[in-house]
């Protein structure tokens, strides 16, 4: 059963796709108090687990720490840190009562979980102005299925979308990616998408190519479509001032920018240096930034990546001359700094919350201020690409993900988990969210694989690898001035190339999968408590996930094991995709187990009675053969490949 109720006057979000009646009196559950601003309050039972929340920090159950939804360009993930790229307002209480809250806020929205108060969540926000979605079901799984239907289907990407890709912010011209593709193939590690970060842009402008560097860009997608590979450009929020640049101009000519309060665009530094930031919750806006994706695809590019679209802000002018002139204030050593403030001051300047104050936006004809809508931003800016893709290509599906997001976004595309670091803790970090951001439609999901900041090292890749394997979006991506990290720089290529096949042996059943996650309104990944909601001891199992409705997966996450323990609820069939080929089956009995699992070993777990399906492996998504199609795990069992009509288009 699903409840709505309302104060003040809530900003619409198009969160919600269901039309649900609002209903009077208070909530079941917990206590409201909205005389200065909102609070909401429960008591929690020592054995309840609290999900949700989507992209956030630490755990599965979300018990014992304070998070914001309030979506923060900050690569630094460390386990203090309380708001990542996206906002995801959504939590299931599973224990004594049964039931999920949705805060329909597009503002900063902070949730107190345990951490104040070791037995007490607290929910707060500025302003008495939302939407509360409460959800009464069966248990937890039941309670996010509703949830489900209730925002919309997800978004569906291009069966060439599941195949492995390579990304380094530094590649800049043609000869750069021509290097990668021809080292991938030369060693036969499969390779689909090439991902384009800033440097193809004419000096960081949007919608452009340096064409010094890809003097026939339409040439040059073609030819790298021949070779089974597709170019992902980003695509960054804000717009580059410069005169002649014509989608500064058009921006300007529309209207289609933020602006102060007194009416003059706003300006905000990125990499471009100073930029106007479109306006995407102005519906013409959006129509208008969408339209410049047509570029790009009509010189036959599939896909894309929307980047700094929280938005992520250098700086301001404001800012900047703020920060002068306090230096100014402090000329001689008599006159010393308060190293506090100093550091507070130049930390400050990137997306600073006066910033996000100083620039409106046009929601219906009504001015409002950014930060009270701050979440949305990103939102809007994938689904003006989505909605330009339906205008431009109908019949084709578009690759499509983002850094920022709110719930709703997940209709219009994907995510990745943003700036991670090369750190063992971010590999269990990208495991524990994959759940997460499936409660709340987000099935397009993937982390950047070996780490994007830091150094990586062999043996982290290739367990990371191990976990991308099952991840939608398998992505391996870092940082310029970090080690290089293409699979072919290290010792044992051949391990990369193993793991990396295992990869393509197992699409059929994965995106088949993706496909009655998305058609059902269901999760691709599941906790274990899901599925064995009566098992005490799945329960509280973090670290391993039940994938489609036939396997398990348990990936090792720490440095220089040899394996790991693992808990299985019911016999399931052991499957480890061994280097020379073979596959290692054994089956073990409900219980506690260590397993074995070699740094060049794939790992999963097959249910009892299910089986899967396997084709042989080859070097990109369309060159895989269906005819080599065979099945693993329990012999008679049965399993369906979802129908793909319409959903592939190699």
């Amino acid at each position: 059963m699903i409840q709505k109720y309302s104060w003040g006057d809530p900003i619409a979000t198009d969160a919600i796709l269901s039309d649900i009646p609002t209903s009077s009196g208070s909530p079941a559950f917990g206590q409201i108090d909205a005389a200065d601003g909102f609070r909401y309050s429960y008591a929690l039972d020592p054995d309840d687990i609290v999900f949700g929340l989507g992209e956030a920090n630490r755990g599965i159950n979300k018990r014992g720490f304070l998070y914001t939804s309030f979506c923060t360009d900050d690569p630094i993930h460390t386990e203090e840190k309380v708001s990542l790229y996206g906002a995801h307002n959504l939590i299931i209480v599973s224990g004594k009562e049964n039931f999920g809250l949705f805060f329909d806020y597009p503002g900063a929205l902070t949730f107190d979980i345990g951490y104040s108060h070791m037995d007490n969540m607290e929910i707060r926000c500025e302003d008495a102005d939302l939407d509360l979605y409460v959800i009464t079901g069966e248990d937890a799984y039941d309670i996010t299925r509703q949830f489900r239907r209730m925002i919309g289907k997800s978004y569906i990407p291009p069966r060439f979308a599941f195949g492995y890709g390579q990304s380094r912010w530094g590649y800049k011209t043609r000869e750069d990616f021509e290097t990668v593709v021809s080292r991938y193939r030369e060693h036969h590690i499969p390779l689909d998408l090439l991902y384009m970060d800033i440097d193809y842009m004419d000096d960081y402008k949007d919608f452009t190519v340096n064409t010094e560097n890809f003097p026939d860009f339409e040439a040059f997608t073609a030819q790298m479509k021949k070779q089974g590979i597709h170019l992902i450009p980003i695509i960054d929020a804000g717009v580059k001032i410069e005169e002649g640049y014509d989608v500064y101009e058009e921006g300007i000519a529309g209207g289609y920018f933020c602006r102060q309060e007194n009416g003059e665009p706003f300006e905000a530094c990125v990499w471009p240096g100073l930029t106007h930031l479109p306006d995407f919750l102005d519906p013409e806006a959006r129509k208008w930034f969408g339209s410049r994706y047509k570029r790009l695809l009509d010189a036959g590019i599939e896909g894309f990546w929307n980047d700094m679209n929280e938005p992520a802000i250098f700086y301001s002018p404001k800012g900047r001359d703020d920060l002068l002139s306090y230096l100014d204030g402090y000329g001689d050593e008599k006159n010393a700094f308060d190293h506090e403030e100093l550091h507070a001051r130049v930390h400050g300047l990137t997306n600073s919350p006066k910033d996000y104050r100083d620039f409106y936006h046009d929601v219906n004809g009504k001015k409002i201020r950014h930060d009270k809508v701050h979440n949305l931003y990103g939102s809007n800016m994938t689904r003006a690409a989505s909605e330009a893709f339906a205008r431009y290509a109908p019949d084709k599906r578009i690759l499509m993900f983002s850094r920022s997001s709110y719930i709703g976004m997940h209709r219009y595309g994907g995510i990745w988990m943003g700036d991670n670091r090369s750190w063992w803790s971010h590999l269990l970090l990208n495991l524990k969210m994959l759940p997460s951001l499936n409660m709340c439609g987000f099935l397009y999901i993937g982390a950047d694989l070996g780490g994007f900041g830091a150094d990586t090292t062999e043996d982290l890749l290739l367990r990371w690898l191990a976990l991308g394997v099952f991840t939608p979006l398998m992505r391996n991506h870092s940082a310029l001035g970090t080690r290089e990290q293409e699979c072919y720089r290290f010792d044992h290529i051949e391990d990369f190339r193993h793991i990396i096949s295992i990869r393509y042996r197992l699409i059929p059943y994965l995106y088949s999968e993706y496909l009655k996650a998305a058609q059902n309104d269901d999760m691709y990944f599941k906790p274990l408590a899901f599925v064995y909601p009566e098992d005490r001891s799945a329960r509280r199992v973090e670290d391993q996930l039940m994938l489609g409705n036939e396997i398990m997966i348990a990936p090792v996450y720490t440095q220089n094991a040899v394996g790991r323990y693992v808990y299985l609820p019911e016999e399931m069939k052991f499957i480890k995709f061994l280097p020379d080929g073979r596959l290692y089956e054994e089956i073990l009995e409900k219980g506690h187990h260590f397993v074995e699992i070699a740094l060049n070993e794939v790992p999963l777990f097959i249910r009892k009675d299910k089986k899967i399906p396997l084709v042989d492996p080859a070097e990109y998504v369309s060159a895989l053969d269906m005819d080599t199609l065979t099945f693993i795990g329990y012999t008679d069992a049965v399993y369906e490949l979802a129908d793909t009509e319409n959903s592939d288009d190699d």
